[in-house]
């Protein structure tokens, strides 16, 4: 089945995070799977999500470093124009009996903004969070982008640029040692490996759709660093690190708008991949950002909440 959502995914405008090569990329030793709809022995809808197996149990879970997944449901056909609210339902019931038949003892996924129709995951007794991102809708004409901008953004950038340069070939294990560094100085540890980085960032760059941005001083001293992927519809900015020591000199403001003037001619839209922390959406709501809203759907059982407990 995986080779044919391969080839699904050549000929249709499936979302990065949802594509084939995405998901054999970050799901390293294959655990991944997918549920495909057909009417009329055309491939409408597809599901691709990634699992773990812990003692025997089968759990479904986000991949690292892949904000969404989810259903894809094949957008224009004109039999879904004709009764879109319905055959969503159909096609989402289906896939909800899917993952039981597949069996699995916790779930939870991120459904691309794409997908609005979760009510059948709620009648099925699944918990649904909306979480949001910020999106800057169209990047094609740049200056129009930075005009928007809040006139603090502008200063900061504006401010960066007298005293940063950018580079465009920051390679993937100075990007992880430089972030890993960051994560230290915050006591924190990197919840992915270098192998898992690299991994996603060579193929990302080997595609033509990833790029690992620097933001150095005249000293050679690295403020922040920022990887990029896309896809033709958006932009993602994926992850990011900033020194500590340099957190007021404006890097990772121009780290963006630097991305965004190299990729507006390869893509339409940014997504600043938002948070759900105030000081960060406040951040990127100076970009002229939109709030984009997107589901975490959830479901557990209460094995998995015993086993939570315990380990408690």
């Amino acid at each position: 089945m995986k080779d044919i959502y391969k080839h699904l995914c050549e000929r249709e405008d499936i979302p990065l995070f949802q594509q084939a090569w995405w998901m054999d990329t970050v799901c390293i030793k294959g655990d991944w799977d997918l549920f495909l709809y057909k009417v009329n022995n055309d491939i409408v809808a597809a599901m691709p999500f990634h699992f773990r197996k812990k003692f025997g149990l089968k759990f479904i879970i986000e991949p690292q470093l892949t904000p969404y997944s989810g259903i894809w449901i094949k957008p224009n056909q004109p039999f879904l124009l004709r009764n879109q609210y319905e055959l969503e339902k159909k096609i989402v019931t289906y896939f909800i009996e899917e993952l039981y038949r597949f069996g699995f003892v916790y779930y939870l996924q991120t459904f691309h903004p794409s997908f609005t129709n979760g009510l059948p995951f709620y009648w099925k007794g699944f918990g649904q969070t909306t979480r949001y991102s910020f999106v800057i809708e169209d990047i094609s004409n740049p200056k129009l982008v930075f005009e928007a901008f809040s006139n603090r953004k502008k200063r900061d950038i504006r401010k960066a640029e007298a005293s940063l340069m950018i580079s465009f070939d920051l390679n993937p294990n100075a990007f992880y040692e430089f972030t890993q560094m960051v994560w230290a100085q915050r006591k924190k540890k990197l919840s992915y490996s270098w192998e898992f980085f690299c991994r996603v960032a060579t193929t990302a760059l080997e595609r033509n759709q990833g790029i690992i941005m620097a933001a150095h001083d005249d000293q050679n001293k690295l403020h922040a660093a920022l990887f990029v992927v896309w896809d033709k519809r958006s932009a993602y900015c994926l992850t990011y690190a900033i020194d500590e020591s340099y957190k007021g000199s404006g890097a990772l403001s121009l780290l963006i708008w630097s991305a965004i003037q190299y990729l507006s001619d390869k893509t339409i839209a940014f997504d600043l991949e938002g948070s759900m922390i105030e000081s960060v959406a406040d951040s990127y709501v100076q970009f002229a950002s939109s709030r984009l809203s997107y589901f975490e759907i959830k479901k557990t059982n209460l094995l998995v909440d015993l086993l939570m407990k315990f380990r408690k």
